[in-house]
């Protein structure tokens, strides 16, 4: 029997196992993909989950690998700086921010589960498909080898459900919730390799997405150090929510978008030294996703079954907070099972307790986008761009950019600095 059983080897999903087994539970991990491949494009990882995975062990790894942005800057449609902040270090924390392919996390996780937990830990190509009825306290859990197409059931104490925006887990825990929620903004997104632009070490934003809005930023250290970068670029165009624009197409991280569909929005932008068109047209993969989230669970599982980062709330990517919040998702179950040991079904419900509302509030928070409001507000105010940011905005418009960033990454670096790590002999 296994202790934990985790659906989902997701950036959740791996750090769950990792955290379950520094607390000296037993976890095994198993996944619908064929192969756990280093697909997607950029990441942002806030401060309060590079605390995490550097008391994981990962630290080194990730300094290796990401890019530890200084600044995040916005600009308007004409490369005109409107305002910025430190990130990171740059702004009082101890740990930094890192910008990150997520493909290259995955596999960075992936490698850390199955050395310290031997390769039997993550079982590929095997979907989680119900529950049956439990067994002397444990659960049954029907899963499916989709290579061989049969199901088996294996008997665990514990489901975490992890298993991203379309979760199985959570549709059972849930019936009828329907399909995501879309705003009405389409994502196109890519990666290429390029030469180093503002600065190196820049989130820069662009536009409003009432209209288009565009976010680039570096995510690879060996990039750099060999005098290039790799650009990660998200492009947001809205459109008008009604029966002739649906979500065009489903929510799917790896669904290929079209040059020729996203470049006429972009053209002739100019940020800084980027040529924002030249970019787009040198990305070999572009990819297209619907903005969508869910909306707020009151609760998140029942008995022995919980959910997990995108299973449990997914969010808007505003606050560069998804995978960070599932990485405190994975930390927290960990010392919550840990500490109500033997008894799971505590242990699930005490992190639940911790999770739910905070993560909650900041989807909510997402929703709401106060940063995009004052982006248009320029865009409004002045069309043909401006000399002085300080003749479009007044000063307590520019302290609201300050203010809605705070909210959607829900750390301040004093809260953090103040407690201890969500590992089990963190936080008291």
């Amino acid at each position: 029997m296994t202790d934990v059983l985790v659906a989902g080897a997701g950036i959740g999903g791996l750090t769950a196992a990792l955290s379950l087994h520094a607390a000296g539970i037993e976890v095994r991990v198993v996944d619908a993909a064929e192969q756990l491949r280093p697909v997607g494009v950029g990441i942002n990882l806030l401060p309060h989950a590079v605390r995490e995975l550097t008391e994981l062990g990962l630290g080194d790894e990730l300094a290796a690998t990401a890019v530890a942005p200084e600044a995040m800057v916005h600009f308007d449609r004409h490369g005109n700086r409107i305002w910025a902040e430190p990130r990171g270090r740059a702004l009082g924390y101890r740990w930094p921010q890192y910008s990150i392919h997520r493909g290259a996390l995955q596999v960075l996780l992936l490698q850390a589960v199955r050395d310290r937990l031997g390769d039997h830990a993550v079982r590929t190509g095997t979907a989680f498909v119900r529950l049956a009825e439990r067994e002397s306290g444990a659960l049954r859990v029907i899963l499916r080898d989709r290579g061989r197409g049969r199901e088996h059931g294996v008997r665990a104490r514990a489901l975490v459900g992890a298993d991203g925006l379309h979760s199985t887990v959570r549709a059972m825990l849930h019936p009828g919730e329907g399909p995501p929620l879309w705003n009405g903004i389409r994502m196109w997104r890519g990666t290429a390799e390029w030469h180093p632009v503002l600065g190196g070490r820049t989130v820069a934003v662009a536009g409003s997405n009432a209209s288009a809005k565009l976010v680039v930023y570096p995510i690879s250290r060996r990039a750099q150090e060999r005098g290039r970068e790799l650009l990660n670029w998200v492009a947001e165009v809205r459109f008008p929510l009604s029966r002739h624009h649906g979500m065009a197409g489903p929510a799917d991280w790896n669904r290929s978008g079209r040059l020729s569909d996203v470049l006429p929005h972009f053209a002739g932008w100019r940020i800084g030294d980027l040529d924002v068109p030249a970019l787009l047209a040198a990305t070999r993969h572009i990819l297209e996703y619907p903005m969508v989230d869910r909306d707020p669970l009151p609760r998140w599982g029942r008995g022995p079954v919980t959910l997990l980062g995108d299973a449990a709330h997914p969010m808007y990517p505003v606050g560069s907070n998804g995978g960070s919040q599932a990485i405190l998702d994975a930390r927290v179950l960990a010392r919550c099972l840990d500490r109500a040991a033997p008894d799971r079904e505590a242990g699930l419900r005490a992190y639940e307790d911790v999770r739910r509302e905070p993560v909650n509030s900041l989807v909510l928070a997402n929703r709401n986008m106060p940063a995009d409001r004052i982006l248009h507000t320029v865009a409004e105010r002045a069309p043909e761009g401006f000399d002085r940011v300080e003749d479009v905005l007044t000063r307590e418009e520019l302290g609201e950019l300050d203010t809605a960033y705070r909210r959607t990454t829900g750390t301040e670096a004093t809260d953090l600095e103040g407690r201890g790590s969500w590992g089990t002999e963190g936080v008291g």
